[in-house]
Parts: C-alpha cells; sequence; structure tokens
C-alpha cells in the first residue's frame, strides 16, 4: 500500500472512465468492435442475455488474466490494472445504464457513420489504454499474457497482440456474418495503436544528436551557449582511420536541428552527425 501514489491513482481514474466513454459511446452502438479483451467483451455481450452486459464481461475476462500475471508482473502493477478495469466497467454501466444517454441504436455524437465512428472510438479508448500504462497499469489482459507467453512461443509482444486481434476480427465476421464491421473494426485498432504511441512516448518526440567530431570542446560550449543546456563528450576511435575522436550526445527538439547542424559545421565542416528519436527522458531529482 505504501507503494501506491495518489496521483497514479488519480489518472488511472480519469484512463478507466475515458475509455469507457470511447467505448461506449463511439463503438458499441455501432457494433465495431475495440482490440483485445475489450473486444471479446464486447462480442460476448452482444451474443448473451441482456443482464451478461459489457461490464460484467470485462470483470469476468480480465480479472483472472491479471491474477495469473501477479507474479511476472507484480503486485503493484496487478492492482493498479484491476483498479482500472473496475473503473472502465463502471463506467461503461453508468453510461449504458443510468445517465440519460440514449446509445442502444447510434452513437450520440456520431450517429451510425462507421469512419467517424470508428477512428473516434479508436483514438479516444486509445487516450485511456495509453494513460494507463503511463502510470504503472495495463487495461486489457490481452497484454499481460502477450508479455508471458510471447517469448515462449519465439515472438515479440506486439505480434502476439496483432495475432489475436486479427484472429478476433475473423471470429466477430463469422459470427455476424458480416465483414464490415470487423474490417471497420480494423480502423480503431489501428487509430488506438497509434494514440497509445503517442500518448506512452510523447507526441513531439525529442531528438538525440551524435555528433562525432576532432573539436569537440569548441562543438560544445557553442552547443551549451545557444541552447542552454549540457552535453555529453564520450571518446571514440575511428574504425577505419584509428584516429582518437570524441562523440558528443546532445538533446533537442526537431525545430532546433537545422540550426545545430550549422553550428557543428561551421566549427568542424568533417564533422559527422546522426539523429534519433527519444521515447523519453528521465531526470533524477536527487
Amino acid at each position: 500500500m505504501k507503494e501506491i501514489k495518489f496521483k497514479n491513482i488519480i489518472m488511472l481514474t480519469l484512463a478507466g472512465l475515458i475509455n469507457a466513454f470511447g467505448i461506449t459511446v463511439f463503438l458499441a452502438p455501432v457494433k465495431l468492435y475495440d482490440s483485445g479483451i475489450s473486444g471479446t467483451a464486447m462480442l460476448l455481450s452482444q451474443l448473451t442475455p441482456e443482464w451478461l452486459s459489457l461490464s460484467v464481461f470485462l470483470i469476468i475476462l480480465n480479472t483472472p488474466l491479471f491474477i495469473f500475471g501477479f507474479k511476472k508482473q507484480g503486485s503493484l502493477f496487478t492492482f493498479y490494472s484491476l483498479y482500472t478495469v473496475i473503473i472502465y466497467s463502471l463506467g461503461a454501466w453508468l453510461i449504458t445504464d443510468v445517465l440519460p444517454v440514449d446509445v442502444s441504436l447510434a452513437s450520440p455524437l456520431a450517429g451510425t457513420d462507421l469512419l467517424l465512428c470508428a477512428l473516434f472510438g479508436g483514438l479516444i479508448s486509445g487516450v485511456g489504454s495509453g494513460i494507463t500504462i503511463r502510470f504503472g497499469g495495463a487495461i486489457d489482459g490481452i497484454e499481460v499474457m502477450s508479455v508471458i507467453f510471447s517469448k515462449k512461443l519465439g515472438i515479440t509482444v506486439g505480434t502476439f497482440v496483432m495475432i489475436y486481434n486479427v484472429l478476433l476480427y475473423i471470429i466477430c465476421g463469422v459470427v455476424m456474418e458480416s465483414w464490415i464491421l470487423p474490417l471497420y473494426s480494423i480502423v480503431t485498432y489501428a487509430a488506438g495503436l497509434k494514440t497509445i504511441d503517442f500518448i506512452v512516448e510523447g507526441i513531439d518526440r525529442s531528438k538525440a544528436a551524435m555528433i562525432i567530431t576532432s573539436k569537440p570542446d569548441e562543438i560544445s560550449e557553442k552547443l551549451m551557449s545557444t541552447f542552454e543546456c549540457g552535453t555529453t563528450k564520450i571518446s571514440v576511435k575511428g574504425g577505419y582511420s584509428n584516429d582518437d575522436k570524441t562523440m558528443i550526445y546532445f538533446i533537442l527538439d526537431r525545430f532546433q536541428i537545422s540550426k545545430m547542424r550549422d553550428i557543428v559545421h561551421g566549427v568542424d565542416e568533417g564533422a559527422y552527425i546522426t539523429i534519433t528519436e527519444v521515447a523519453d527522458i528521465f531526470k533524477s531529482n536527487m
């Protein structure tokens, strides 16, 4: 309990409610399917008696998967995940059964436009899933199963999730005897996946510049004075020339790349520069 952070609980509560809004307002009314266990729960809720709702299946399907992954993921992750799923389930129940919102036949905001429902449903549920991951949990049990079984099967986590979702959409198409909704659900999946990446890794990623130069002190001084941030110098040796040089590691944003290049080549025309994306930057508070 000492490890549980109040900020995380607040953000996970928000994430569960956002996910519930995206699913129940945009996807479920037009019978589009989310990915993973959420999509499975949506399909089962359509095929079973009314009292077995989406909210019920979310709890029934996700809980054993998170408990099964307890040893692999740890108690804090399991608690955060189960808490978010409960909030997600509660939010879905409130929207469909309590609040004065009619989501039985069409989306209150997008009507029966399948493309709009697929895009906005995927985007909004992706925001909820991304916030959940960023604050220490998961909103879908299939993510836990992918971590546990992907290595045993010799595939990546992403491939495991993709295979599950492809099989889910095929089953949906066969059961519902229509391929239009499963195909639009792939649009939902793609929109959600991209949104999760934005939330977890940042919409505008920072860039890392690696500069190989024989004039590191001059370049470092100009970069630090221009951009008001630090650099890191690492001694390197040329593989072909065998000359001793220095690599400068420098974090910047995309708008600074052109100016950085001019500064570096203004000091050392022969400097070698590579630019890579940085998913996130963590600074110690100590």
